[in-house]
């Protein structure tokens, strides 16, 4: 038998070109319509993944590892740490505590909830944006907003500082929305449950961070100076569609109860981290540094050049936005721009001058990252600068130039040493890379100080990466601080720790910092050698040095 004849099938070069072109066209219409409709979940969603992005690669350092220690301990021994030492991050540990009993521990797991929070202020920016001035104003802001280098440091960071910006918003949106509910002449019931709501909002964000108590005064400063707009222009009324000023007298009653009820049930914890106001001991006053703080740090990372036009677009953002709002006849643009500074600005300034106000009268508190609440306002500021260009070509392309210059200080966030030059995670891989290569050794391990930070040793460094120090016995420990409240382990005297506890150990790893810390290798050094040991191999990797000692 043949096999039958099999034809040639000639296929166009140009064949399935164009069904792709119009699958390419349809998803990228797709993504425009989405990006307009819905331009809070996009700019969310590129919160997230700009967060997120290399987060793993910077090493910890000592507030993310104060983290870690608190957030793996258990329930009682949380409680019982809260008791003494940061109960002003109780409820932002708790949260993070469940986290890790969710999906472990890890330096990325550490950092995700920070991403996702800064994603979610971000397209709360955009909804406050559009609420306050349309969705032009919201898309920028909420653009400018993650463009703050400061933003970029609070996505990458285990601390709290990124969710504070998330409650500022949603609590100033939740007010906003209880003023106009009034406003409107909706039911008594329906703007009451809004005041409600705002006063709750308002008990969990000071309870989250006390700091967030600066942002209901601000919201009072914004009613306030509304108040006094409204009754000098007489031009509350255009465009608003309701008979009555956005700011009554109903208005200002309401929201004195609900922040009073607030901070009535607020005030034990925040008694209780006045009582604990000691472990901000480390914050100077009022120095030759504090103006550059203020100017270059607190938002702008640092970098003088970017905070110059940072702050050029935030002054006239502001000063824009109330001139047009004071012409004879302001279009309804402008009053709804100018109440936007109204709510800004306040929140913008007031908390960062509270802070500098009580730091020059004696009572320490101001520190930039203390300003991150702020930071969503700062944007909407400068979005009200880029906006008051009509065309939009410009409105791209200066927007476009601001991304651009914040490139380089989101990439210096990522790098290894982005965190106070912190080593430590080269430190483990030292450890593990060279205990892996002898396994089965007997380990133990000293920690002498750390640079920087006197009240902890370097166990901070195995609390921050755990895997690489699997196994080991702590020679040196005293007072464990899980079992007594506090956060840091203590040594205890060397000379009898040691030898109490080395046993048929062979092998003994020194971790500490560098000699301009407290250095206790010599008396390690001196104490291991009457027990045979010598130093096999050191390595100095920053300011954390490391030496092997094994049994002669």
């Amino acid at each position: 038998m043949t096999a039958p004849q099999t034809g040639t099938i000639t296929v166009p070069a140009s064949a399935g070109v164009a069904p792709v072109r119009t699958r390419l066209r349809s998803a990228s219409t797709a993504l425009r319509i989405a990006a307009v409709r819905t331009p809070e979940l996009t700019v969310g969603a590129l919160g997230v993944l700009s967060g997120v992005l290399f987060s793993w690669v910077p090493s910890l350092w000592y507030d993310e590892a104060a983290t870690v220690t608190s957030a793996t301990r258990s329930w009682p021994q949380l409680w019982a740490e809260l008791h003494n030492v940061d109960a002003v991050h109780g409820i932002y540990y708790a949260l993070i505590h469940a986290w890790f009993w969710l999906v472990g521990y890890t330096p990325f797991t550490l950092r995700f909830p920070s991403a996702l929070a800064i994603g979610v202020t971000a397209g709360l920016v955009v909804a406050l944006g559009r609420r306050l001035g349309g969705r032009r104003l919201g898309i920028v802001a909420g653009l400018a907003f993650l463009a703050l280098p400061r933003v970029q440091w609070a996505a990458g960071e285990g601390r709290p500082y990124a969710t504070v910006t998330t409650l500022a918003v949603g609590l100033t949106l939740v007010g906003i929305t209880a003023v106009r509910r009034t406003r409107s002449g909706a039911s008594t019931s329906s703007s009451v449950r809004w005041w409600v709501a705002y006063g709750v909002l308002a008990l969990l964000a000071v309870s989250f961070n006390v700091y967030l108590a600066l942002a209901v005064v601000s919201h009072a400063v914004a009613l306030g100076w509304t108040w006094l707009a409204e009754r000098r222009s007489r031009t509350w009324n255009r465009g608003a569609g309701a008979g009555g000023p956005l700011v009554s007298r109903m208005v200002l009653v309401r929201w004195v109860v609900a922040a009073a009820a607030a901070a009535l049930l607020a005030s034990p914890l925040v008694l209780e981290v006045v009582d604990q106001s000691k472990q901000v001991a480390w914050i100077s006053g009022i120095t030759r540094r504090t103006p550059d703080q203020v100017f270059a740090t607190a938002w702008f990372g640092g970098i003088s050049a970017y905070a110059a036009v940072a702050w050029t677009l935030l002054v006239l953002g502001a000063v824009t936005a109330l001139v047009a709002a004071h012409r004879r006849v302001p279009t309804v643009r402008a009053l709804l721009r100018a109440q936007a500074v109204r709510i800004a600005l306040p929140l913008a300034l007031l908390p960062t001058g509270a802070l500098l106000i009580a730091t020059a009268l004696g009572k320490h508190l101001y520190s930039p990252k203390y300003a991150s609440l702020s930071m969503p306002f700062v944007a909407l500021l400068i979005a009200l600068a880029v906006t008051a260009l009509r065309r939009r070509a410009l409105i791209a392309a200066l927007l476009a130039v601001f991304l651009v210059i914040s490139v380089p200080s989101a990439i210096d966030v990522k790098t290894p040493r982005a965190k106070q030059d912190s080593t430590w995670a080269n430190a483990a891989s030292i450890i593990a890379a060279e205990r892996g290569a002898n396994a089965g050794a007997n380990e133990g391990v000293v920690f002498g100080s750390v640079y920087g930070h006197p009240g902890a040793t370097a166990e901070i460094i195995r609390v921050s990466y755990p895997w690489a120090f699997t196994g080991m016995t702590d020679l040196g420990i005293r007072k464990d601080g899980a079992e007594t409240g506090v956060l840091w382990n203590q040594n205890g005297d060397l000379a009898s720790t040691i030898p109490a506890r080395l046993g048929d150990i062979d092998t003994v790893w020194f971790v500490g910092g560098t000699p301009k810390a407290r250095n206790i290798q010599p008396e390690t050094t001196e104490v291991l050698a009457e027990h045979g040991f010598h130093v096999e191999q050191k390595w100095r990797t920053g300011r954390v040095v490391i030496t092997e000692f094994v049994r002669d």
